[in-house]
């Protein structure tokens, strides 16, 4: 599990549209990348939209949502609720697992392995300022705007 103050891990995911976004395409800026467990589902959609929302107020800073969906379940969610920002795919969960954050969920009594909801505010320099577990959707994106000051 990462910790604050750490190196963001090395990545490379593809965007809702195919591109590459991996470390490089971070570097010089700060960037919120947002985990979250499934594309067009309540918890979910309110996070991102709320993120939608604060874009504007996020002036210079890379936001990214990440989610095992693929990039078509991605542009689908994109356009339903006409998200500003990319999403990128974590099919395999090769981030999430890094990150520690692919965890055993249980709902209606049954486990099962799933993203748990985290935040990552990473500096111009690729470094890890803030993290988020176990987050409620509903206000984060105020939060996370808040500690960027």
């Amino acid at each position: 599990m990462v910790e604050e103050g750490e190196a963001f891990p090395n990545f490379s995911l593809r965007d809702d549209g195919g591109n590459v976004v991996d470390n490089s395409v971070l570097a010089g800026r700060k960037a919120v990348l947002f985990f979250y467990p499934k594309d067009d589902t309540s918890g979910c959609t309110i996070e991102a939209c709320q993120f939608r929302d604060a874009l504007p107020q996020m002036s210079g800073v890379a936001v990214y949502g990440i989610s095992p969906d693929s990039a078509k379940s991605h542009q689908k969610f994109i356009k339903k609720h006409a998200l500003n920002f990319p999403l990128l795919v974590d099919e395999n969960h090769g981030l999430a697992d890094k990150l520690g954050i692919w965890v055993e969920k249980q709902l209606y009594g049954k486990k099962y392995m799933g993203v748990e909801r985290t935040t990552f505010l990473i500096d111009q320099a690729g470094n890890i300022l803030k993290i988020w577990r176990r987050v409620k959707p509903e206000g984060h994106s105020a939060e996370v705007t808040a500690a960027l000051g």
